[in-house]
């Protein structure tokens, strides 16, 4: 049974392999990258149209996983939400992005104010499609500090820390980020699937 993960993104590919124990292979790997147009209205939703879109180019039983994830500041409504990956514009850089989202927390006047990521991973095989959800609250900051993470995490502060998410060593934020949250609700189901087989 192959795992397939819907990215070319060889750190996401290595993230996942490990948290499962075994290797997942890029959906890149098999077939053609594509365009996957994410045109959903939430992180659910993006992540099971990516998980569907590959599922539908591959054979019966394959096994495929998307996520889809962002930060969410609710002082801004939200933003940037679904739209975290093209914030600052379309095949902006993480860079681009942070920097858009720091000169809009100055323009509100507040050097810090809650926000929370949010991870959506979605798993579509032939037993059918399942979502599972894992949130990362905490604050951001008008600032970035430590070039560790990706993203916004540079000015971002887990409940509980005082470092940003760029300033914390990655077995720390494993513990308790978004995406492992999710992980560990989405191992039941693969289990279940397996014993299905």
């Amino acid at each position: 049974m192959q795992l397939i993960l819907a990215t070319s993104n060889q750190g996401k590919v290595r993230e996942f392999s490990q948290f499962f124990g075994e290797k997942l292979v890029p959906y890149s790997d098999i077939i053609p990258a594509f365009e996957i147009v994410e045109d959903g209205d939430s992180f659910a939703a993006n992540a099971l149209i990516k998980a569907r879109a590959i599922y539908d180019r591959l054979s019966n039983d394959a096994i495929v996983i998307a996520d889809d994830s962002g930060i969410s500041v609710p002082l801004l409504g939200g933003e940037p939400g679904i739209y975290s990956a093209r914030y600052a514009r379309i095949n902006a850089s993480d860079l681009d992005n942070l920097n858009k989202l720091i000169s809009v927390i100055k323009a509100n006047g507040v050097k810090r104010t809650p926000a929370y990521y949010t991870a959506a991973l979605a798993l579509v095989c032939k037993e059918g499609e399942f979502v599972v959800h894992g949130w990362m609250h905490g604050d951001v900051i008008d600032e970035a500090k430590g070039d560790g993470g990706f993203g916004y995490d540079p000015m971002f502060v887990p409940q509980g820390y005082k470092q940003t998410l760029g300033e914390l060593p990655n077995d720390v934020k494993k513990e308790f980020s978004h995406r492992s949250k999710a992980l560990r609700l989405l191992q039941p189901i693969l289990k279940m699937i397996k014993e299905k087989r």
